[in-house]
This record gives C-alpha cells, sequence and structure tokens, in this order.
C-alpha cells in the first residue's frame, strides 16, 4: 500500500456532480483532494470517483471482510453498503460488530447496516435474534448507516408491530430502510413503500421495478453470482438515472477474484447508455442516498479514486481510497490481517437413517431451482422408491435434498430438487441463506451424508463427495467465512465449482443456487430444518400430496 502525503494525478477528469468530463489536474494533501486544476494534460486516461456496491453481503464471498477488501480494490471498488445479515444470523450483534471492527483494519469503507429480520421467519432456526432493542443498538452506532433489507414484506403490509417498531426506529435516527420484495406489486407494493422502505434489488421483471421507482423507490440492479437481473433492468439506467444503484448482492470469491461492480459498468457502457448515467449510479446515488464518507472527486474530498484506461475496456489501472494506492496494475497493495475465529455450531455426524423418506400414496413436490435466479417453481413428480425409502432419481434429474440443523440436534429435513444436474455424488454447504444450517443435494443417500458430515466435522465451509474424492474447504469463521488470503480461498473455490460441474451440474454457480434453495422468503418453494415451505402462502406442506 502506498501512502503519500502528497502527489498530484493528471487526465481526463470525471466530474459526476457537475457531470462533465475535462482535461486537468488532481492535486491529493494529507488524503484529501486540494485542488483540481483544469488544464491541458497528455496523459490520456480517465480518473473518476471509486466505484460502490450499493448491496452486498460480505459475507457472501467466503471472506472476511479485510480479505473482501483486498480483492474488491483490484477492480475499483473503494466502498460497499454491506448487510451483515448472514453472519447477525449466526452470531447476533457480536458477528456484526465483528464485521465492523475488521472492516476498519484495512483502507477500504465498509457502510454495515442494522439487520431488520434476524431471523427471517419463525420458519426456521437461527443462531441468534435481533429484536427492537438489538437493533436499536447497531441503530445507534455512528457505522451503521441504514436498516438492512426489510425481507419481511407481509410484516409491513399486515402492521406486524415488531416490524413497524424497526422501521419507526430508523425513521427516527435519520438512516435510510432497505427493502427485499420480490414479485410484490400493486397496492401492496405501494403500501410497502409508504412505509419508508426506499429500495429494493429483487425487481426480476422491468414492468414491477418501473412501477416500485413510480411509488418512489430507488432499485438497485444487482449482478451477482447466482441472481443476476442486468440484462433485464439495465434500461432503467437511462430512463431513471436518479432512482437507479449498482449492486452484486452476492459475490462468491471466485468472481470476486474475476471481477466486481466494474464489469457491471463496463457493460452497461458497452450497451451505449449514457456514461454518465452508468457512472453515477455506482458513485453518486449511493453517496447521497446513504449519506457515505465517499469521495466523488470534488476539492475537499476524501481522496477515493479510480484511474481507467477509456471508458469503453473500463480496464482499473489504479486504485485510491483516502489518498492511499490500494491497487495497482491489477495487484492489490493491501495487506491481509489475522483474526481469531469465532462460531456457533453444535451438532455431530449424522447417518444415513436419518435420509431415509418413507414412501405415501401419492406424487411428490419437488423445488425446481432456476439459473441465475432467487426464486424457485414446483412441480409433481411420481417417487423412485428403494427398499422402502424415495431415493434421488438421477434419469429425471429429480434429486434428494437435506437441510440439517446446525446449531442443536434434530431430526434432518428431507424433500427434492430438479435443475441441479448432479450425476454422481453430493455437495454440501453451511453458507445456506438466510439461518446457514447445512443444505445438501446428491444422488444417492450415502454420498450426501458423506458431504454433511465433512462439513460438520470442519464446524462450517462447503464440501462435495464423487466416490473417493472428497473435498472440503473450511469456514471457520461463522461457519460461512475464511480467514486465509482471499486469492487462496478463491482458487481452491474455483476448483471445487469446476468439480461440482464435472460431476454433471451445468449451473453457472451450483454453491451459490444451492445457498439459496433454504431462503424460505423467496418464492415458491424451499426447504428449511423445519421442512418443506411454501413461500407463496407462507407456511409449511407436505412432500407427498398436491
Amino acid at each position: 500500500m502506498l501512502d503519500q502525503p502528497y502527489f498530484e494525478h493528471q487526465g481526463n477528469i470525471v466530474d459526476v456532480v457537475a457531470k462533465t468530463i475535462f482535461q486537468g489536474t488532481v492535486v491529493v494533501r494529507n488524503g484529501k483532494i486540494e485542488a483540481i486544476r483544469k488544464e491541458m494534460v497528455k496523459a490520456n486516461g480517465y480518473i473518476l470517483p471509486g466505484l460502490i456496491d450499493a448491496h452486498i453481503h460480505v459475507e457472501s464471498s467466503m471472506l472476511i471482510p479485510s480479505e473482501f477488501a483486498r480483492l474488491a480494490v483490484v477492480h475499483g471498488t473503494v466502498a460497499s453498503v454491506s448487510d451483515p445479515h448472514e453472519i447477525a444470523n449466526v452470531l447476533g450483534v457480536a458477528g456484526v460488530k465483528f464485521m465492523i471492527a475488521n472492516g476498519h483494519k484495512v483502507p477500504f469503507k465498509f457502510y454495515f447496516g442494522a439487520p431488520s429480520c434476524v431471523p427471517a421467519t419463525p420458519f426456521e432456526t437461527a443462531g441468534a435474534i435481533l429484536g427492537v432493542e438489538e437493533v436499536k443498538e447497531l441503530l445507534n452506532m455512528p457505522e451503521i448507516k441504514y436498516l438492512s433489507e426489510m425481507m419481511n414484506f407481509p410484516g409491513v403490509l399486515f402492521n406486524d408491530p415488531e416490524v413497524m417498531a424497526k422501521l419507526d426506529l430508523a425513521r427516527k435516527a435519520g438512516k435510510p430502510v432497505d427493502g427485499h420484495a420480490p414479485g410484490v406489486t400493486g397496492e401492496n407494493a405501494e403500501k410497502y413503500t409508504k412505509a419508508g422502505i426506499s429500495t429494493d434489488h429483487e425487481c426480476f421483471t422491468l414492468e414491477e421495478a418501473h412501477e416500485k421507482i413510480r411509488y418512489g423507490m430507488h432499485i438497485l440492479i444487482r449482478e451477482g453470482s447466482a441472481a443476476k437481473n442486468f440484462e433485464t433492468l439495465y434500461p432503467l439506467i437511462d430512463e431513471y438515472p436518479d432512482q437507479v444503484m449498482l449492486c452484486s448482492d452476492d459475490k462468491h470469491p471466485n468472481d470476486l477474484m474475476a471481477g466486481h461492480i466494474n464489469l457491471e459498468v463496463k457493460r452497461a457502457l458497452g450497451l451505449g447508455l449514457d456514461p454518465m448515467n452508468v457512472l453515477r449510479s455506482c458513485t453518486y446515488n449511493p453517496v447521497k442516498h446513504y449519506d457515505l464518507e465517499v469521495g466523488l472527486l470534488q476539492t475537499g474530498d476524501p481522496a477515493d479514486f479510480i484511474c481507467v484506461d477509456n471508458l469503453a475496456d473500463f480496464n482499473v489501472l489504479s486504485t485510491y481510497v483516502d489518498g492511499k494506492m490500494v491497487a495497482k496494475g491489477g495487484t492489490t497493495l493491501i495487506e491481509g490481517t489475522r483474526e481469531i475465529p469465532f462460531n456457533n455450531f453444535n451438532i455431530g455426524a449424522i447417518g444415513s437413517a436419518s435420509l431415509r423418506v418413507v414412501p405415501e400414496p401419492g406424487q411428490i413436490k419437488v423445488l425446481s431451482a432456476f439459473d441465475g435466479q432467487l426464486i424457485t417453481g414446483l412441480i409433481h413428480a411420481s417417487p423412485l422408491v428403494v427398499e422402502g425409502n424415495v431415493v434421488s432419481d438421477v434419469s429425471r434429474d429429480i434429486l434428494k435434498m437435506v437441510v440439517v440443523n446446525r446449531y442443536n440436534e434434530s431430526p434432518a429435513s428431507v424433500g427434492f430438487i430438479k435443475n441441479i444436474g448432479l450425476k454422481r455424488g453430493a455437495i454440501a454447504s453451511c453458507v445456506a441463506h438466510d439461518s446457514h444450517n447445512i443444505v445438501a443435494v446428491g444422488t444417492d443417500d450415502h454420498s450426501i451424508v458423506e458431504a454433511i458430515n465433512l462439513i460438520i466435522a470442519e464446524k462450517g465451509g462447503i464440501s462435495l463427495v464423487n466416490g473417493v474424492n472428497k473435498r472440503v474447504l473450511p469456514l471457520p469463521f461463522a461457519g460461512i467465512m475464511s480467514g486465509l488470503d482471499g486469492y487462496e480461498v478463491a482458487r481452491k473455490y474455483e476448483e471445487m465449482d469446476q468439480i461440482v460441474k464435472e460431476m454433471g451440474s451445468s449451473l453457472g454457480a451450483p454453491y451459490m443456487t444451492l445457498s439459496f434453495m433454504a431462503l424460505l422468503v423467496i418464492p415458491e418453494i424451499k426447504l428449511s430444518d423445519k421442512g418443506l415451505f411454501d413461500g407463496t402462502h407462507f407456511k409449511f406442506t407436505g412432500v407427498f400430496g398436491e
């Protein structure tokens, strides 16, 4: 990391506030922009404010914040609006405070929110509860910039007292509220917005986004490892330039190693969108909406900026945070930190008997996954029964899926899923939104049990079993993050991801898709540690029947 008390940088300066581009010199002194001189210079590159991810769960990178920062700055990201919902579900307020403290150890601007829905629903087992008092404690912290996504949209629509109390706390604190309302439209969307909720990153149709914008919402265009909505929503950038931001939501380590918000920017520029609208969506707009202390390349601002070769290829040449050069030429200059892991994982190994499904009359309900989406479908199929046990049917790609409570000993929850695509073996993960119990899917009960037990032995991680080939990536921080070098974690994850695809999965991100199959607040049907859940009617349902 290069820390220079004084330096000058020349190039084509992008002023996202005045919406102009001009040649000149940026003068930096003691981490601040001392002056910007308009003058003819020889440099051909562009200088612009650093990029901001307007909504991400850092935990999804499987990296602690300090390691996330090391990878992100290479791509021009200088700040993130980070929802610590995942670690909060495991470790509560203590987990949120860990994220803040670790983030402070590196030159990167993490802005965390107060998780509003821990647990997300009462229909799954989480490791902690954040009630009104816990949310109040967090919102009173200066490091907490907003109330994190209000996933309990039924609670908003039906005026649940606890939900309304949390919204009131944010209002009194003068902090914005993030939304999460997939498919909510019409009068319900209007009521949800009027409750004080100002953003949504879950729109999966342009019509839904248009409607929510009319009600006053800001729409976050998401392009993550599993959920990808950019292709559908990018016209909003030019249509509503002041009400759009860019985000990733969830980014697995190998994808973060390859790129971040810069990839959305490059893609948008390549589609011919107004460059100023594109750049403001990931700089000016999030700074103003969340009141972030991130520089916008104005005199007196913190020196948070990046240099790129041009506004077409958008190759990031260098990144600065508070005047410190933190990345150059594709190499991070941030040194790693060392932390002592802490966790909440309290179960022992399981046996194959816990996965048995006794056949009942009629068909089975099968969760249908969609590549690149968090929503799922429901289909019905005849069960394959072997020796009194309903088993995976590889020929029809109907595989057994299991969720195991990792916080206390209890029976495994078993269902069936289509479109994972495995032809042999099993995979499992303790990164399972939102409560981060163990979720697994496989072609036979024995392999599923082995994959689950690999995770139990490490008290968190991702695993695969393919005959004699057994692998696990340990995640000792809350069972969902590693403290190792981020590039090493990314490479190990990439290797496992490739093996899973060789095992038959055609999904773009098999582990990321799997991690959302227990996310009950996204319809249509999911599996929690307590059973199969109908996300449309918000109630449990049996594996058998119509």
